[in-house]
């Protein structure tokens, strides 16, 4: 459903994107890996709408969405949790999963109590202030948000940063339920033994450009690509 071709892009003058191609077909797990700084997060940003990429396309079902605005990425289908979470800290739970909330093409099937029946923490906490939450809850809150959009892929950048054991364990077996059902999942994450367990196929980045791509098979009788690319 997800087609990018030759994505070149950067900030300012300086280019960080190299010519990046990038496939995520319908209810598949595609992972995004490679060192800090390599250009996992500024692949995200032209997915999205976010920054215009200064050559490539982005093609959502063979329509061609590069350089629209965030809002028609949304529309077409992709939902993105972004690396730092970006929860409206003044609004409380609830608001921030009304905020986003879309229907598309008949009944929505992401609702307010079926996300509060995926996340019961956060039914728990739905008046709280997002800024009030914990790392984990406020994760919780931007994958609920992302899912308020009813989105046919879902990215998630940076998935289990800076969260606990457990609260990592609960991520990654939802990611797994959102998996079984179907969902598309285009994921940034440092956890390989995890991304490895749920992801389909893997694409490392290295210095702006694809280095390696293939299947989780491919990936794990290869070790040389994880010693070399990720400093595993």
């Amino acid at each position: 459903m997800l087609e990018a071709r030759g994505l070149v892009s950067g900030y300012g003058e300086a280019q960080a994107l190299f010519g990046v191609d990038l496939d995520v077909r319908e209810g598949e797990v595609v992972t995004l890996l490679g060192r800090n700084g390599m250009g996992k997060t500024t692949t995200v940003s032209p997915l999205m709408g976010l920054v215009k990429p200064w050559r490539g396309s982005v093609r959502v079902d063979g329509v061609d969405l590069a350089g629209a605005p965030p809002f028609r990425l949304a529309q077409a289908g992709i939902g993105l949790v972004p690396e730092g979470r970006r929860v409206f800290a003044t609004l409380t739970v609830e608001e921030n999963l009304i905020a986003t909330a879309a229907a598309r093409r008949g009944p929505p099937r992401w609702t307010l109590e079926r996300v509060y029946g995926f996340f019961p923490r956060l039914k728990e906490r739905r008046g709280n202030a997002g800024s009030a939450l914990s790392g984990g809850e406020q994760q919780m809150l931007a994958i609920g948000r992302a899912l308020m959009t009813n989105p046919r892929l879902l990215i998630l950048d940076e998935a289990t940063e800076g969260l606990a054991p457990k609260v990592r364990a609960e991520i990654w077996s939802r990611l797994a339920a959102l998996k079984a059902e179907g969902e598309a999942i285009l994921l940034i994450d440092k956890n390989l033994s995890a991304l490895m367990r749920l992801a389909d196929r893997h694409v490392v980045l290295e210095k702006g450009r694809v280095a390696w791509s293939g299947d989780s098979a491919a990936f794990a009788a290869a070790p040389e690509i994880a010693e070399r690319h990720l400093h595993v």
